[in-house]
């Protein structure tokens, strides 16, 4: 049974203070993946203050690209940074943990249209799927892409959640967020969502810099999945790989 992990962002660094990693929220996180002893485990964390803060500068986004060769490493590089904290502190706790860097084998398709639900972007698992088959913890990371007709844009780490949970038919998705789920316009967490207009009047922009589109994005990608899902705080990383249902339960099948 194959698991796939988000772990946000704004969870590991510290998303207002340019690369800087929150030691204490990743160590915890850490912590519950190494304890949870979850087999088939594929994890994937978001930009925060290391690929946000440089795409930002560069203007570039999910649908907004560049063709300036220097300003797509500095976004790229950072997130090789970040990427190298999260799978050295999970080898450090004995989780088999090994990078795999979107750049390197996904791309989009030019579909004319700049959307946030673009379904054009390409990712071959075979890696993925080959290291989870050898018993290592695959670890992915929001980055940038080649973009036909646009150089390079953003890949969100929702957009990988997405595209792994349905190509490695993953039975169980979580996401880690900062907040204990989704909540409603009375700032209470709602239990379960069907659909995009159940709370479509409660969710508003992120509050720190962030170009793939906050939890309104989130929530509409997770919806768009063949598996069910969770958005949880950083205390349900545990309860969720125990197979808990903390959180926000998010269906729209």
């Amino acid at each position: 049974m194959t698991t796939v992990l988000k772990l946000g962002g704004s969870v590991v660094t510290d998303k207002d203070t340019p690369e800087t990693v929150d030691d204490e929220a990743l160590d915890a996180a850490v912590d519950a993946i190494a304890e949870s002893g979850v087999e088939d485990l594929v994890v994937v964390h978001g930009g925060g203050s290391f690929g946000h803060h440089h795409a930002a500068n560069y203007g570039v986004s999910t649908t907004e690209g560049t063709t300036d060769a220097a300003g797509a490493l500095a976004i790229h590089a950072a997130m090789k940074r970040l990427n190298d904290a999260v799978v050295s502190r999970l080898q450090s706790r004995d989780v088999p943990a090994l990078p795999v860097h979107p750049l390197s084998v996904a791309a989009r398709r030019d579909t004319g249209e700049a959307s946030e639900n673009d379904t054009s972007l390409s990712l071959p698992l075979d890696s993925t799927e080959t290291l989870l088959g050898e018993g290592f913890v695959p670890v992915l990371h929001g980055d940038i892409v080649a973009h036909a007709g646009r150089g390079i844009t953003v890949v969100s780490g929702d957009e990988l959640v997405v595209r792994l949970a349905d190509g490695l038919e993953a039975e169980r998705v979580g996401l880690c967020s900062t907040v204990p789920g989704v909540y409603d316009e009375d700032d209470v967490v709602v239990d379960e969502i069907r659909s995009f207009e159940d709370v479509a009047a409660a969710l508003g922009e992120s509050e720190s810099t962030d170009v793939t589109g906050g939890m309104a994005a989130k929530v509409r990608a997770l919806l768009a999945m063949d598996a069910p899902a969770h958005v949880f705080g950083p205390d349900g990383v545990g309860p969720f790989l125990a197979g808990g249902s903390p959180g926000t339960h998010i269906d729209g099948r």
